[in-house]
């Protein structure tokens, strides 16, 4: 620094100085005072000795991070790379200082390099070895301001100097100290603080923040002081004024006997109205609990009863307006028990030439009842295809889902997908009924379009409908003679959306495969209609052992013959899959069993009734698990129904809640089931298992004293 309108000696001094050679100690501090020497006229009544600084900014390479700090100039280059090293946790001998792409000398100070008092000059500093001694930037680059400023100071005699200052970056958050804004303007003036960084201590070895200092124990003590009173009496040369005493009278004395008799009696009260207030109490709580209890007694059989009236309104709608398959099947059921109680009925009470009679006229009731059951389907069908078709259609357009590890799900589309909603749109605007002309005629052109693309005898026969079509409305024909035509171009671009080649995406829910490899993939023979299937067309049981006849076959053997209805085994096998699958224990042979399965278990192993009461409802039973602590399986379970699986999932011990007899009859259906049930291949050793583990000795069981059925 200088003081302002001075001029410094020329640079060629100290670039001469630079050039002497560096013999010993002494020639560099000669070197260092003469510089010294060099500023005294200068610097005036400036103190000036050996250790005056001079501002260095080192530049960290290859990152080019740039550090300012104030350095003596008597001090060597080695130091100051100790001081680095330090910082940058790197050893000293890794380090580099160059100066003008020329490597500085650790024995060098910063004289020999030319600097001059309170100057500034720049180094740069990189690593030997910068793949196992990287250098890393102490702090990030977020200042913008110069790290030297320059300050001009006034002395005490009124002169002036100019000291270059160094900026300390210290990277804290500084506190909100209040301040004001301004009414007008608005403008924000907030109170500001400055701090120098502290003094780090000394570390002596001597620990101050332990247990033992921060600790202390208090003791409590409680002491008396003397309190020394007189009393005066009246006497001779002594009087004592008696206006302010008090006359007591002793009353009636009470014995220790009688105060504790006092004590009792009043205890004996206090507990009385106590004892009486808790009586209270408690039964004002059982009351409360006896009106939840009766008013949720009320609402269970009130929702029983609901329940019930609802599930015979389902029957009656699905007798009277059947949809699905089930709907049929259970009409061919009924039909099927009505037919077997008037020939029970015809052959109990009639003989000879009137049961003849009486068996044709139930034949043709049969074939007349069989023929309104078509009528229906026929209606049923009718009604579902729009619905079918428009499921279709929609599978075709939704995109491609998949659930990501977060949980999120991905939706994305693809050029098939697109291309199928626009095919669905167009579908579903053809067929949008109370259009304008113009509105219909706009469809058709969008129509007319989109077949165009291909040329094909199918694209021919739509276009060939959609100018027939827009003839006809221009010459204002009704739209009541339009319907035929406009459910051929339904119908024929139906078909076009079915065709791979036009909808790409319809490749993948069409039964044919359209590659003919996959034809050859999981194929077999259906022996009953001489038909070759894919394996989804036929329905096996876990106990199958060939493939058998295929659905269709199996529902017609079933309306002409059997007439079974497994809506009831469905139900129940959906409530058993969902109580397995709350127990989360890996229960696996629930999923393996099928409907017919399940008709097999409930009505050859347990009679087709509940094993406690008998009821003969299939709506109302449910199978549960015998054992509750084992996985279900047709070997551990038992037919109840819902209000007894309730109670029984209440037990904790069967073996000593159950009498022996019932125990036993439940073991004997127990292995008849592990008998029939063994011969599925996935389950056979775990059959064997079960088996080995029920011919242990049963001797507890049986000198157990008798109960009540279930003691619940």
């Amino acid at each position: 620094w200088a003081p302002a309108g001075l001029v410094l000696p020329t640079p060629s001094i100290i670039c001469g100085l630079d050039q002497l050679p560096i013999a010993s100690t002494a020639d560099r501090d000669l070197k260092l005072k003469t510089v010294i020497q060099s500023y005294a006229g200068i610097l005036k009544d400036t103190v000036v000795d050996e250790c005056v600084t001079a501002t260095v900014k080192v530049v960290l390479l290859p990152d080019e991070h740039v550090m300012t700090l104030a350095f003596p100039i008597c001090s060597t280059t080695g130091k100051l790379k100790e001081r680095f090293g330090k910082e940058l946790k790197i050893p000293p001998r890794m380090l580099k200082l160059t100066y003008n792409s020329k490597t500085v000398n650790d024995s060098q100070t910063l004289v020999d390099l030319g600097v001059r008092p309170h100057g500034a000059f720049q180094l740069e500093l990189s690593s030997i070895s910068p793949l196992h001694f990287p250098i890393k930037p102490i702090r990030p680059q977020q200042f913008y301001t110069s790290d030297i400023i320059t300050v001009r100071v006034i002395r005490a005699d009124n002169t002036c100097c100019e000291v270059a200052v160094e900026i300390e970056r210290v990277a804290s958050f500084k506190p909100f100290l209040g301040g004001y804004r301004h009414k007008l303007t608005g403008q924000e003036f907030h109170h500001a603080g400055t701090q120098t960084s502290m003094k780090k201590r000394v570390d002596d070895g001597v620990e101050r923040f332990c247990r033992e200092t921060q600790t202390t124990f208090e003791k409590n003590r409680a002491q008396q002081t003397a309190n020394n009173t007189s009393t005066q009496m009246t006497k001779i040369g002594c009087y004592v004024s008696s206006i302010t005493d008090k006359l007591v009278c002793p009353g009636v004395y009470m014995t220790a006997t009688e105060f504790h008799a006092r004590r009792l009696k009043a205890i004996i009260v206090i507990q009385t109205h106590t004892r009486r207030w808790l009586a209270k109490s408690f039964v004002q709580e059982l009351r409360v609990q006896r009106d939840k209890w009766l008013e949720w007694s009320r609402l269970e059989d009130q929702l029983a009863r609901q329940k019930k009236v609802d599930y015979l309104k389902g029957e009656y709608e699905r007798r009277m307006n059947p949809k699905t398959k089930e709907d049929f099947d259970l009409l061919y059921y009924t039909l099927q028990r009505w037919k077997e109680e008037e020939l029970d009925y015809i052959n109990r009470t009639l003989s000879g030439p009137a049961r003849k009679a009486a068996l044709c006229t139930l034949l043709e009731k049969e074939a007349e009842l069989i023929s309104s059951i078509g009528r229906h389907k026929i209606r049923a069908v009718k009604e579902s295809k729009p619905l079918l078709i428009e499921k279709l259609l929609k599978k075709c357009a939704d995109p491609i889902r998949w659930r990501a590890f977060d949980g999120r799900i991905t939706e994305m589309d693809t050029q098939f997908t697109l291309r199928a909603k626009e095919l669905r749109d167009i579908y579903n605007t053809i067929n949008m009924r109370y259009l304008t002309q113009d509105e219909r005629l706009d469809a058709l052109l969008t129509l007319k379009q989109t077949v165009m693309e291909h040329n094909c005898k199918l694209t021919q026969d739509i276009v060939e409908l959609i100018d027939r079509e827009a003839d006809l409305l221009l010459r204002d024909v009704k739209e009541c003679n339009l319907k035929g035509l406009r459910k051929r171009i339904s119908t024929l671009f139906l078909q076009y959306i079915k065709t791979p080649m036009f909808n790409p995406e319809i490749a993948r829910f069409l039964k044919i495969p359209q590659d003919p490899m996959q034809l050859r993939k999981r194929i077999y023979y259906c022996a009953s209609c001489a038909s070759y299937l894919p394996s989804t067309e036929f329905v096996l049981s876990i106990t199958s052992r060939s493939v058998g006849a295929c659905r269709k076959c199996i529902r017609l053997h079933n309306e002409a013959g059997k007439r079974e209805e497994y809506s009831n085994y469905k139900l129940m096998l959906t409530e058993l899959r969902t109580m397995e699958a709350a127990y989360r224990d890996g229960a696996q042979v629930a999923f393996l069993v099928k409907q017919q399965d399940l008709k097999y278990l409930v009505e050859n192993i347990w009679g087709g009734q509940s094993t406690l009461s008998s009821e003969t409802n299939l709506h109302d039973l449910i199978l549960v698990r015998w054992d509750q602590k084992k996985e279900w399986s047709p070997w551990n379970c038992m037919l109840l129904t819902k209000e007894e699986a309730k109670a029984h999932f209440l037990l904790n011990d069967i073996e000593k809640d159950y009498e022996p007899p019932f125990i036993r009859k439940m073991k004997h259906r127990h292995t008849l089931a592990k008998k029939y049930y063994a011969r599925i291949p996935q389950i056979r050793s775990y059959a064997e298992n079960c088996l080995m583990q029920d011919l242990t000795p049963q001797e507890n069981v049986m000198s157990r004293p008798s109960s009540s059925m279930p003691t619940t």
